[in-house]
């Protein structure tokens, strides 16, 4: 058994960004969720279906010219949205919806790697190199919209697609939030269990999701208007850099070390590490990270928003927001995936913050905020997956009255909570949306989405191969990461 790392380990930290392939030629919450009102700004209805040929007909003779032309035709001089958001505030405001609670359960990705320090130089090159491809399918997505003129996800994609496969969107984003939801009451269950424990009150898990569903979450997922929660959203930032914070406190003052920190005493599952080092990344294995990692970074539904709402939006502008973003994150993830596996080794909790000690006050002021910030996050994730279900299935707005809302939220909340009640491995439900859905969203959907807006266009030859790589490769994650996630229960 090695002893554990010191703190003198370096972990590169690089923040490539892979969209700068695309300068010449080219907003909401936690990661591994779509963001809050990403739905209600993409959703597309078969009654629109005639708006959406009609508009697709009238963009034809832009970008048919702009095929008989050049790439040049698709950047954008003077911008031509009339946004008024700066830079600094897009790259706030999508930093504020890649990074989330969902960094705490990567570390629990490192450890199925191995087991030894090592085994952070691949991890957080899969890091690196997963935030450069979303980056550059993000910038893809706004790509496509200044393009086509499309102005949500759903746009882009039926009029580079087609009406006729729009099913996949709205099914895609209807599951993907549910996953989400299932994630917060998952976690959510755990951090109050662990926070009543710390008063002196010991109640079962499921009692407290039973509590926490019923008096606190399912009454705000009945709200009709949500806009007054938003401004709640970014205590989910500030919750996840203090929480951050905490962690590198923690590490770096070495109260976990063995055998002898001042916390260590306090825990059941003691800190441990072994031999399983770098030659980790080699196995299988390496795929669960892989598709936890596909929704750690899911922003691409408010790529049109953030294109739209950005100030004299030339695509040079956006990819700075994106470059910057993705990077600021890219660099987040490393620093506390790194700090919390160096701290706790393969013991990483499937949600690392459980590892800590239940007295360790620094800690616990980092679970409180992150609590707080998914419980007013739930009710608008959830109006994602509300609404995406009824977008599923086709019920025109006209016909989703109050009381067709209502029972469709108790049945959805309701059954959202039953499965979070049985189902406590938080590692298995990310890696396993991640491998279904994540990737989809971030290597598949915007790569045919760009392909189709640029059919024909000679100028893009090589950049639309490199699209069906991407997808190709998405479509093995995929498969490979799924069967990985079943096997590790």
């Amino acid at each position: 058994m090695h002893k554990k790392p010191t703190r003198s380990i370096m972990v590169p930290l690089v923040a490539l960004v892979l969209c700068c392939l695309a300068t010449k030629n080219t907003s909401t919450t936690m990661a591994f969720q779509p963001s809050m009102n990403q739905l209600k700004n993409n959703k597309i209805l078969p009654t629109q279906n005639s708006r959406i040929q009609n508009k697709r007909k009238n963009n034809n003779n832009k970008y048919t010219k702009s095929h008989a032309s050049s790439s040049a035709a698709e950047v954008t001089p003077g911008g031509s949205g009339t946004g008024t958001a700066t830079i600094p505030n897009e790259i706030f405001n999508l930093v504020k919806s890649i990074i989330g609670a969902g960094v705490f359960s990567l570390p629990a990705g490192i450890a199925a790697i191995g087991n030894h320090p090592s085994a952070l130089l691949p991890s957080c090159f899969l890091v690196l190199v997963m935030g450069a491809i979303s980056a550059y399918t993000f910038s893809l997505t706004a790509r496509v919209c200044s393009k086509t003129g499309a102005s949500s996800y759903a746009e882009a994609w039926d009029f580079s697609r087609g009406t006729q496969t729009s099913w996949i969107i709205a099914a895609s984003s209807a599951l993907d939030c549910i996953a989400g939801n299932l994630t917060y009451s998952m976690i959510l269950a755990d951090t109050f269990q662990a926070l009543f424990g710390t008063i002196g009150i010991t109640v079962s898990r499921n009692a407290v999701l039973g509590i926490l569903t019923s008096t606190i979450l399912l009454p705000l997922c009945l709200i009709k208007n949500l806009s007054s929660l938003a401004p709640f959203s970014i205590i989910g930032l500030l919750g996840s850099a203090y929480t951050g914070l905490a962690i590198a406190i923690r590490f770096f003052g070495g109260a976990y070390s063995m055998p002898g920190g001042k916390f260590v005493g306090d825990l059941a599952v003691k800190p441990a590490f072994g031999a399983i080092g770098a030659k980790g990344a080699l196995s299988a294995k390496a795929l669960i990270l892989v598709s936890m990692l596909s929704t750690a970074y899911i922003a691409h539904f408010n790529a049109p928003k953030f294109f739209k709402e950005l100030k004299n939006n030339t695509l040079e502008r956006f990819n700075i927001v994106t470059s910057a973003s993705f990077g600021v994150s890219i660099a987040f993830y490393c620093l506390v995936c790194s700090l919390a596996f160096l701290t706790f080794g393969s013991n990483c909790a499937s949600m690392v913050l459980n590892s800590y000690s239940s007295k360790d006050l620094l800690l616990l002021a980092g679970r409180f905020a992150v609590a707080v910030s998914l419980v007013f996050s739930y009710p608008l994730l959830f109006q994602g997956s509300r609404d995406g279900l009824l977008d599923l299935v086709r019920v025109p707005e006209e016909k989703r009255t109050n009381g067709l809302l209502n029972k469709l939220t108790f049945g959805l909340v309701a059954a959202i909570a039953y499965v979070a009640s049985q189902v406590t491995d938080l590692t298995f439900v990310v890696s396993i949306s991640g491998a279904l859905l994540g990737t989809s969203l971030i290597f598949i959907y915007p790569t045919l989405m760009f392909r189709g807006a640029m059919r024909g266009d000679p100028t893009k030859k090589w950049e639309n191969r490199l699209c069906s790589v991407i997808a190709s490769l998405g479509g093995v994650i995929a498969m490979i990461g799924a069967k990985m996630s079943l096997q590790a229960l």
